[in-house]
């Protein structure tokens, strides 16, 4: 049984090796290969420098990669035939969308008539629309495009349990299973919460960090670090705002320079994900500023370490934390007015909350869950 999952995802490779990526590591391979004998993947490729310490991170050897460079080259007839040749051959697809490489998909599935289950991970208008003023008319005609895929397919699975399903309804069978999983979720790591909580008056510094590409404009560090200097000005000088995630930090180190605060803004890098964990245990809040998310891996992952949270109302963030730690996407004001409002017991309150809405999110919840949707797609497609 051949499957063939499609995504506009940049899977990094090198050497005609393939390797591990955020969000689409050991378990995303694994979710997938415990469904279907042999799998397929169609997406984007980066060239990567592998560092030695990744070498262990490969793709299995059980999965076949047909990548292309550039969204571009779908223009290309030699690679619309290349890719329509894996869907003839696959037994069924499974589609994430948003994605342009998911929208041809389906399109070809349905000519060949190819069984198709469509992921909804997250928001089209918001990817697009957020990267600036001049993407509104490709924002509006791919948002159609999805929408439309998406009310016509028969199987739906949607990360968020609101959010996506009202903006983009299907009549097809679904389900709301979170693509974001969590091995365990330990008390221990709630009571060193509290005792790190219990502490915080005391402290010289305040650490806030956010997990996220730092060179992508819509996850909104920047807002952020405006945020810092207006605080700054108010007399709260002692916060420290730690960036993780890769890419290039000229624009937001620039950015903390204009607004003078570039000794409170730390860029860590990427880190592997055990290390996240780690930090994650480190700080004292954290932000997630994006405005276009489907359900926040980050910010799941903060929660099961008893993190407080504070996040831009943007896709199925509202779902995890409560309304007065929301702030409007890009409300420089709003982000100070929620920093100020913070004491040591709204701390443990939410310490306690977040905690304990983690665990929604165990693997051996959700994948029984998703395992069970997946086999009876299968099943009517079959019979």
């Amino acid at each position: 049984m051949l499957g063939l999952f499609v995504h506009d995802h940049k899977f990094p490779k090198t050497n005609n090796i393939f390797y591990h990526s955020y969000g689409f590591d050991g378990e995303f391979f694994n979710r997938y290969l415990s469904i279907f004998n042999r799998l397929t993947i169609i997406g984007r490729e980066k060239e990567f420098i592998i560092p030695l310490e990744k070498e262990a991170d490969k793709a299995p050897t059980e999965v076949n990669f047909v990548t292309i460079k550039d969204l571009k080259q779908l223009k290309n007839k030699g690679v619309r035939d290349s890719l329509n040749k894996e869907i003839i051959n696959s037994d069924f697809l499974v589609i994430r969308v948003p994605s342009i490489l998911g929208l041809f998909a389906v399109k070809q599935a349905r000519k060949y008539k190819k069984p198709y289950l469509i992921e909804v991970v997250g928001c089209s208008w918001d990817a697009i629309a957020n990267k600036g003023f001049k993407n509104l008319i490709p924002a509006i005609g791919i948002t159609y495009f999805t929408k439309k895929a998406i009310k016509s397919a028969d199987y739906v699975v949607y990360v968020t349990e609101e959010f996506l399903e009202k903006r983009y309804p299907t009549k097809g069978k679904n389900i709301a299973c979170s693509n974001v999983t969590l091995n365990s979720v330990n008390d221990d790591d709630l009571n060193a919460r509290l005792q790190r909580i219990k502490q915080i008056n005391s402290k010289d510094k305040i650490v806030i960090g956010t997990c996220a590409t730092v060179d992508v404009i819509y996850k909104g560090q920047q807002d952020v670090i405006a945020a810092l200097a207006r605080l700054k000005q108010e007399g709260y000088s002692n916060i420290e705002y730690q960036l993780v995630g890769g890419g290039d930090t000229v624009f937001l180190k620039n950015y903390a320079e204009k607004h003078q605060v570039s000794d409170q803004v730390i860029f860590l890098g990427a880190l592997k994900h055990d290390l996240v964990f780690e930090w994650l245990e480190e700080i004292d809040l954290y932000v997630h500023p994006s405005k276009q998310e489907g359900l926040s891996r980050a910010i799941i992952e903060a929660m099961s370490k008893g993190c407080p949270v504070f996040g831009a109302d943007a896709g199925g963030i509202h779902e995890l934390i409560d309304d007065q730690y929301i702030f409007g996407k890009g409300n420089v004001q709003q982000i100070c007015d929620i920093y100020k409002k913070i004491n040591s017991e709204n701390l443990r309150e939410q310490a306690k909350k977040n905690h304990e809405r983690s665990k929604k999110y165990l693997k051996s919840v959700l994948y029984s869950r998703r395992e069970k949707f997946f086999n009876d797609f299968i099943k009517q497609s079959e019979g």
